[in-house]
């Protein structure tokens, strides 16, 4: 599903296959592969994918219909990939609005990517629970539960989980990026 969804917004944007490896950095065989779901990328992959056709990570997760101000917790949509120690949680109702509002769960020592990754827009976090270390720039934090931090998400970041017991934590991000 998030391969045809990937699919169709490169058409529509008017791209080839090759374009979008040359945006992404990825191969166009590996792109084909992720399109018609017989491969699924890494949250890093999804994330170069998502800036190269100008969406957020979470178009791909969302049913565009959807316009309920409420979101249970039991009905979250959830982005957790294979092979990972990291899950998040949308909070916010849906894309199309000025905010998007996820939770997090790292596995201790996990991280969000492999590479401090930039977007646009701002962000503030807050730590729930765990131990958080955050990279920004060149710039490293140690929060812990009921820390927060605002930054400029334009700054290449990474969130690690350094504690002994998940790492759990909220971002406001605006606009929706993730």
């Amino acid at each position: 599903m998030i391969g045809q969804k990937i699919r169709k917004k490169r058409i529509e944007k008017g791209m080839s296959l090759r374009q979008l490896a040359e945006k992404t950095d990825l191969t166009p065989s590996f792109l084909s592969q992720v399109e018609r779901d017989l491969a699924e990328p890494s949250i890093t992959s999804l994330r170069r994918i998502s800036e190269a056709l100008d969406v957020p990570i979470f178009y791909f997760l969302l049913n565009s219909e959807e316009h309920n101000p409420v979101v249970r917790a039991t009905e979250r949509k959830i982005l957790n990939f294979p092979r990972s120690h990291l899950t998040f949680e949308l909070l916010s109702p849906d894309l199309n609005r000025k905010m998007e509002v996820i939770t997090a769960k790292l596995s201790p020592g996990a991280c969000t990517c492999e590479e401090p990754l930039g977007h646009q827009g701002e962000e503030c976090t807050v730590v729930i629970e765990g131990k958080m270390l955050i990279i920004i720039g060149e710039e490293e934090y140690v929060l812990e539960p009921g820390d927060s931090i605002y930054y400029y998400a334009s700054i290449p970041h990474k969130i690690v989980s350094i504690g002994d017991k998940p790492l759990v934590f909220i971002s406001s991000i605006t606009p929706p990026a993730f």
